[in-house]
């Protein structure tokens, strides 16, 4: 069974990585996965909605870097090392591979993980934004798949484990608002 499925993650890897690609992808996907592209991203972002965003927003922002660092060290720090997948760049022959390939491991994407707990803390209380957040976490999580430093089954990995973590760090912050007395009806509030 676990053969089987390694078996089809391959198929997959090699469908996106080298069917699918062609000189716009080769092109645009290693720019989406920069990581220094995608840090000032957020970077900009947390600035922009610290400047002007409410009281809510702002806090959001504070429990979104405590997101970012559970997703990272989680993904990175302790399942990477624990299951140790080799990178498909390491395993796989004719890889196209369009950035340099990292001598880290592969399961899950901290990529995919750090994108989507993020979409799912920020789409929790302003739904609207997962409109747009959720299309650039998967847009991330593919890239990592064309530029080949990731089998779909790490992506995948990385959004459910993303997902949880930040829904876990929405709890946290819905329940800091009551405790703190910001939530209508909590204490304080009259």
């Amino acid at each position: 069974m676990l053969e089987t499925i390694q078996q089809l993650d391959q198929t997959l890897f090699l469908f996106f990585n080298s069917t699918l690609a062609n000189p716009v992808t080769n092109f645009v996907m290693p720019i989406i996965t920069n990581d220094w592209g995608l840090r000032i991203l957020y970077g900009l972002a947390m600035i922009i909605l610290l400047i002007k965003g409410d009281t809510r927003l702002r806090w959001l922002v504070l429990f979104s870097a405590v997101c970012l660092v559970l997703c990272d060290q989680i993904s990175a720090g302790y399942l990477k090392p624990l299951i140790a997948r080799p990178r498909p760049c390491h395993g796989l022959m004719n890889v196209n591979l369009l950035i340099q390939c990292g001598g880290g491991y592969s399961f899950p994407s901290a990529h995919t993980t750090n994108a989507f707990g993020q979409a799912v803390l920020f789409s929790c209380p302003y739904r609207k934004a997962g409109w747009y957040l959720y299309p650039v976490a998967a847009l991330i999580g593919v890239s990592r798949i064309f530029v080949g430093v990731h089998y779909p089954g790490d992506v995948l990995g990385g959004l459910i484990l993303g997902s949880l973590i930040g829904l876990l760090v929405f709890f946290g912050f819905t329940g800091f608002r009551r405790i703190a007395g910001v939530e209508p009806g909590g204490p304080g509030q009259s």
